[in-house]
């Protein structure tokens, strides 16, 4: 369980650099004719995911007053920032609780791995398209952010 949360906090310590790299023309990029989610946007649907995850199995409370965006809110990147630290706590906690037993794992129909997997499968598919928006839209991230990602 300690190796599942160090995947996950390493997961999230890449989206805050990626989110850091973005320029401010870039957090408002989108590839989408339709009026789909700009590059803000899919970061605020990552933050909405954990949070949906939370609640369905089990960590209502961890979620519980974490910050809520709507979906055609274009939070800034502060809100995107604190949102993200703070969920992922969240998810930490979570996993801490599900090692020491204060949690049951029966609402894991797969167990923690297949959940944690799911996560940074989930988020590093979003990185890829939102990566993909900056450099269409000419708004690439540096080569230190690139790297570090």
């Amino acid at each position: 369980m300690q190796a599942l949360r160090e995947v996950w906090e390493t997961n999230n310590r890449i989206n805050l650099l990626l989110l850091d790299g973005i320029s401010k023309e870039g957090m408002a990029s989108t590839l989408s004719t339709r009026g789909g989610r700009d590059v803000a946007r899919q970061f605020a649907h990552l933050h909405t995911q954990r949070l949906r995850w939370l609640e369905d199995k089990g960590g209502k409370d961890l979620a519980a007053g974490l910050p809520r965006f709507e979906s055609k809110q274009q939070p800034t990147r502060r809100q995107l920032k604190d949102a993200l630290k703070a969920s992922g706590r969240a998810l930490s906690l979570f996993l801490d609780d599900l090692q020491s037993g204060e949690r049951p794992v029966r609402k894991q129909k797969k167990g923690p791995a297949i959940s944690v997997a799911y996560f940074v499968a989930h988020e590093s598919h979003h990185r890829g398209s939102i990566l993909l928006t900056l450099k269409q839209c000419g708004h690439a991230v540096d080569k230190a952010t690139r790297d570090g990602i």
